[in-house]
């Protein structure tokens, strides 16, 4: 019987400011002291921000060929045409790795987006594993026999 029940294996976590007994109580209270990361309602400023003077990225002149990080799109889309799969063997699971080495996007970030466009024709039987695709694309490869996973 005493085994059907679950017995609790969390240990509870301290209750802060709760006075000394509590473990983690009485003055400071593990936030060190005075300031404002030592009170409620912190919060970080955003990035940039330089407490409402003008930032930086917005004194700098705009120039040819100048560009600001500040405004720039933090998730780049990476595009990939439907035509450039025709690259790839008959059969073959294309995903984001497999397009680095192909050289049809870019080596820089670990994380980029991938979509694939309709401009052209496939050719080939292919699975496409992870990569975002376009209604029309997927009909391509479908049509193909390929899979879209």
């Amino acid at each position: 019987m005493i085994h059907n029940y679950l017995l609790k294996t969390t240990k509870n976590k301290k209750r802060i400011g709760r006075g000394y007994g509590s473990g983690k109580g009485g003055h400071t209270v593990g936030r060190g002291s005075k300031g404002a990361k030592s009170r409620t309602g912190y919060k970080l400023a955003r990035k940039g921000f330089e407490g409402g003077q003008m930032p930086l990225s917005r004194r700098i002149p705009k120039l040819k060929g100048f560009s600001r990080a500040y405004f720039q799109l933090k998730n780049k889309v990476e595009i990939v045409k439907i035509e450039k799969l025709n690259d790839f063997k008959d059969g073959d699971t294309i995903n984001v790795e497999k397009l680095r080495e192909a050289g049809l996007i870019s080596e820089k970030g670990k994380n980029v987006k991938v979509k694939i466009l309709n401009n052209g024709e496939l050719k080939k039987k292919i699975t496409v594993e992870n990569i975002a695709v376009s209604k029309s694309v997927q009909a391509q490869i479908e049509k193909a026999g390929g899979k879209v996973l």
